[in-house]
């Protein structure tokens, strides 16, 4: 049997990142490929990431003929966790596409798993509900059965009969992920990807993963497909894979997208080992917690491995909405982690949140004060999203809007009821990050460094201004923010 494999994620629906040019390959997808592969399918990957329209993808239904369509988002890609509806549009005219060659459609992402009526009701015939290699695998052997195949009998799966959704038991995760096979690199088109990132970077960075899952329970996180649960490749395994892509595409930086980056005990230090052994010379970055960072032998491992950069879910700078979240870190945390990380000249960066509900410019200005305390290298900023699965979206369901996704990854639409109206998060959040820049700007001219953003001080300045008073036309309370 022969199974074409794309994904929904488009650039040219995500101006932002289109811009932003930091593509990365759909590494969930180019597993699940390469483990049918290895069984013995004919398969191939349509990388529309970079195509204008989902109905580039008919010619390759009409050239590859598959007998198998399969819509397989990278789960291990923050933007797909979004469920972006410009992204399900564009899986449903896939599938659409498909359906009209009488091909057998199967789905595997966060947002079908979320909205499994939508898209069965748009042409998908088998949604794969959690870590899906080894449920695609029985699924697709069933259907190269034809007639004697029941879908019952396979866990992690959601199908629809006599219209009804049934879904089978849940399927149990991977432990050992060195089991699987390499991801099947040599399906994609690599030029598209370096090309972005050379002309917008100057640099190389492709993404890998060492993990899957998280153990900890911020009540505002959604994890439909690999869970609570936290199982790694060893670091024997991740240094040879970098040893091997990097001889065959020349990249000098990793993204690693890992939920939590070396919390397994003794990770970091075998890691620092296998990279110094492979003789790996490397940059990268990753994301992590600040409770995991407070001892200096691990930051050390990896500042010593190549790490460069840390992104810290910081959230906030209030400990009530941190404790409200539960988080499970503390303000002071964030302070020794930050300090830490410096100490080891690696980029300290936080992903902060602003509309968790109960949040007042009380809270509003702790976190912009932190971030003018701590000077962290670079700052993301999102609004709060519920999105169902989430202690956070039963807490806010009865305040929810009409509205239930974003449309793209700078939409910020506040999808609920809070403390404040909607364009004031919007508002806010661009507030917070030109001041930022302005405040990093005036940092570099008191070094004498001319540069581009020293020489954009003024600019910033001037939007900071701009954007207050918008904010204080929503909020007269907001004229207290710094």
């Amino acid at each position: 049997m022969k199974v074409l494999f794309t994904h929904s994620y488009f650039l040219h629906f995500d101006n932002k990142q289109l811009k932003t040019k930091t593509p990365f390959a759909p590494l969930a997808t180019l597993y699940a490929a390469s483990v049918l592969r290895e069984n013995g399918y004919e398969v191939k990957l349509a990388d529309l990431q970079f195509a204008t329209s989902p109905d580039a993808i008919k010619q390759h239904l009409e050239s590859f003929k598959p007998d198998v369509f399969v819509i397989y988002d990278d789960s291990f890609n923050y933007l797909t966790k979004m469920c972006l509806t410009n992204m399900r549009e564009a899986a449903f005219n896939m599938q659409k596409l498909a359906k009209a060659y009488n091909i057998p459609v199967i789905v595997s992402s966060s947002d079908a798993t979320d909205h499994l009526e939508k898209y069965f009701s748009n042409n998908a015939d088998y949604i794969i509900i959690g870590e899906a290699e080894q449920t695609l695998l029985e699924l697709i052997n069933g259907l190269k059965q034809k007639n004697s195949f029941d879908p019952a009998l396979i866990n992690g799966l959601a199908y629809s009969s006599e219209n009804k959704i049934i879904k089978t038991p849940p399927r149990l995760v991977l432990k050992n992920l060195d089991q699987l096979p390499l991801p099947a690199w040599d399906l994609v088109d690599i030029t598209n990807y370096k090309s972005a990132w050379l002309s917008g970077h100057g640099f190389f960075s492709i993404n890998f993963v060492t993990t899957r899952g998280c153990p900890y329970k911020c009540n505002w996180c959604a994890k439909p497909v690999y869970g609570n649960r936290y199982n790694s490749h060893s670091p024997q395994n991740v240094a040879k894979q970098i040893k091997h892509l990097q001889a065959q595409f020349g990249f000098t930086h990793i993204w690693f997208a890992d939920d939590i980056f070396g919390l397994k005990p003794n990770w970091l230090k075998e890691f620092n080992e296998s990279i110094k052994e492979l003789n790996i010379k490397i940059k990268y970055k990753i994301q992590s917690r600040a409770d995991l960072l407070l001892e200096d032998e691990n930051i050390r491992y990896l500042a010593e491995s190549g790490c460069e950069e840390v992104w810290i879910g910081a959230e906030s700078g209030s400990q009530k909405i941190l404790d409200a979240m539960d988080k499970g870190t503390t303000i002071e945390q964030i302070k020794e982690a930050t300090l830490l990380l410096k100490k080891h000249s690696i980029k300290p960066c936080f992903f902060l949140q602003f509309g968790y509900t109960g949040e007042l410019i009380a809270d509003i200005e702790k976190t912009i004060s932190m971030v003018d305390e701590l000077k962290p290298h670079d700052i993301g900023i999102s609004v709060s999203y519920p999105l169902p699965g989430t202690k956070f979206y039963e807490n806010v369901k009865q305040d929810l809007v009409a509205k239930q996704n974003w449309k793209d990854s700078d939409d910020l639409h506040l999808m609920f009821n809070s403390t404040y109206k909607a364009n004031f998060y919007r508002y806010l959040q661009r507030f917070v990050h030109y001041k930022f820049r302005g405040q990093q700007a005036k940092d570099l001219i008191k070094k004498g460094t001319i540069n581009k953003r020293s020489l954009l001080r003024p600019y910033y300045l001037f939007k900071q201004q701009s954007l207050k008073k918008k904010l204080e036309k929503l909020e007269p309370n907001a004229s207290s923010l710094i």
